[in-house]
């Protein structure tokens, strides 16, 4: 660990004011976010309070983003509550230790990855099956929180379950008006608005500003509203109830090897989307800001907030997009931005905790549901699918997996979609007959430019390394061609994209010299690069190539053309 951050060593005294108004701004901002994504994990609502302190000045003290914010987060919440839920009863003291668990596990495993340098593993997950895998569990948020707004109570968490009880159990009350009403007001306030400021950029401010608080009083208004007018017990409005005073009481005890075992999958899983996620922000906002991150402190320091968070309040915890964006917004400038607004979240839960009793449900539930709707990424997948097909395909089967067969089974299928991808592409090279540019050194392919061709030579040029599971794909091309052109008495592979060459690829390579030469044709390399030179040179192909290797295949085009001449 480290006992003075870089940030720190020394701190640029003029981002102090900076700092700390950003500091005190996001900590008011984020209050009803913090309840609520406590409540959707099926944690008593202060967990989120808690959770917003410790854990947040350990990331700001050891991770290397400089204005990325740690709490409570959408993602971990309904992650955290649809591995829990079928092991214990939300909100018992059982289940907030299966939560506290959950967050020691995944802290452990990613403060492990940092020490054995894993911050690479964050690119396990290619961008559509992120956006894909994001966007599913944000469509498993709303769905969660239907139940606040039309007072139903589902069996279980998958997409199916929570439809079928909306339908069979779902009534409109006064929860619904109040929900409803809030969505409205804060759907307005994040996609419409920002759309039609003014074009003075000091009123524009002062409006955006305006917006950011508009969540927080939203929350205020409604909560004065059922506590003065006794809304609750008159139309029934549904409450978080009481909020104990104080901190808890700093604990961690170790989970049993039964609750571990049971929890070793998700602990994995939940490790692995607060490193994606977490290393995603950071690294956008380190380009944005011209900064740099290092991946393993990431790790550390992500790893240290959840040991923390498992010791006061039990929820996991990661990198927030609109609790980063509030920071980045409010003008923070360096992580002592946050380390101030864990120090005012610990004066609000100290002294004002009880003043949240009566939250109406139903506008938490609208709150979560407007950042839900947010991280849908519908333009990404969209793009994903433009670009690809099967980067398509991954995105969509990734979110529809999520919805409909859980986050495990939703992240799992994600992988699997990658690595078919990769393999899929790698195993179909793409594969081009060349010729050279008139007038130049260039070659390129002869279905797309004019060139310059030799008879009798073929020069192929093989766009992928070679391995076990693409050699059917050039061995057939190559045989294709060898049909077309039956006089042919030269052929040319240009090898200037091939990394690397597998044991099977060097023995279908030096079968393929043979048969060559026992047809009366030539097999020659060209362009190869020195890794690759190194393999083959430990093969057979090497000793028994009757061809030559050219340094480039100009000049095997001119040799060649030389000879035929």
């Amino acid at each position: 660990m480290r006992w003075r951050p870089d940030w720190a060593s020394p701190y640029p005294r003029e981002h102090l004011t900076s700092d700390v108004f950003a500091g005190i701004v996001t900590a008011l901002l984020v209050i009803p976010q913090s309840l609520a994504y406590a409540l959707l994990a099926g944690l008593p609502p202060q967990a989120g309070l808690y959770v917003s302190i410790l854990p947040a000045i350990a990331y700001a003290w050891l991770g290397s983003s400089r204005v990325q914010a740690v709490g409570p987060v959408a993602i971990t919440s309904i992650m955290t509550y649809a591995v829990l839920s079928p092991l214990a009863t939300p909100g018992t003291g059982t289940y907030i230790s299966l939560a506290a668990t959950l967050a020691l596990g995944s802290g452990i495993l990613l403060i492990a990855a940092a020490q054995l340098r894993l911050g690479f593993l964050a690119q396990l997950l290619s961008r559509p099956v992120t956006a894909g895998f994001i966007s599913g569990s944000a469509l498993l948020i709303v769905l969660s929180q239907l139940q606040h707004l039309f007072s139903f109570q589902p069996q279980q968490t998958s997409a199916g379950a929570v439809i079928t009880a909306w339908l069979t159990q779902g009534r409109w009350d006064a929860n619904s008006w109040l929900g409803v009403a809030a969505l409205l007001i804060l759907g307005l306030a994040r996609w419409y608005a920002p759309r039609h400021l003014p074009a003075a950029p000091a009123i524009a401010a002062r409006i955006t500003f305006f917006l950011r608080l508009l969540p927080l009083l939203l929350v205020l208004v409604a909560t004065a509203l059922v506590a003065h007018l006794a809304l609750g017990q008159t139309y029934g409005l549904h409450q978080v109830g009481g909020l104990t005073p104080g901190l808890p009481a700093l604990q961690l005890s170790l989970p049993s090897l039964d609750d571990s075992s049971r929890l070793l999958l998700p602990m994995a899983l939940l490790a692995l989307i607060g490193m994606v996620q977490n290393m995603s922000m950071a690294q956008a906002l380190a380009s944005r800001r011209r900064e740099r991150v290092d991946a393993n402190a990431e790790l550390n320091g992500l790893g240290w907030a959840n040991i923390l968070a498992a010791g006061s309040g039990g929820m996991p915890v990661g990198g927030g997009v609109s609790r980063t964006a509030i920071n980045v917004a409010a003008g923070a400038q360096t992580p002592l931005a946050s380390i101030v607004a864990a120090l005012v979240m610990l004066l609000i839960v100290l002294t004002a905790a009880p003043l949240f009793a009566h939250v109406p449900l139903a506008v938490l539930a609208a709150s979560i549901i407007t950042a839900a709707l947010g991280m849908v990424d519908i333009k990404a997948m969209r793009q994903a699918w433009r670009h690809d097909r099967a980067d398509g395909i991954a995105a969509l089967g990734t979110a529809l997996g999520v919805c409909l067969l859980g986050l495990e089974v939703g992240i799992a299928l994600g992988v699997l979609f990658s690595l078919a991808t990769h393999l899929y592409r790698a195993s179909t090279p793409h594969i081009a007959v060349v010729g050279r540019i008139p007038g130049s050194s260039h070659f390129r392919n002869v279905a797309r430019h004019q060139v310059e061709t030799l008879p009798q030579v073929l020069f192929l040029r093989i766009d992928e390394s070679l391995f076990f599971g693409n050699l059917a794909a050039v061995e057939n091309r190559l045989r294709d061609e060898l049909a077309h052109n039956p006089t042919l008495r030269d052929v040319v592979l240009i090898m200037s994209a091939v990394n690397w060459v597998d044991a099977s690829a060097a023995e279908m390579l030096a079968n393929l010299a043979d048969e060559l030469t026992a047809a009366g044709i030539n097999l020659h390399l060209a362009e190869v690069k020195g890794p690759v030179q190194d393999s083959l040179e430990r093969a057979p192909l090497w000793h028994t190539l009757h061809g030559r290797v050219f340094l480039s295949a100009n000049d095997a085009f001119e040799t060649l053309g030389a000879r035929t001449a």
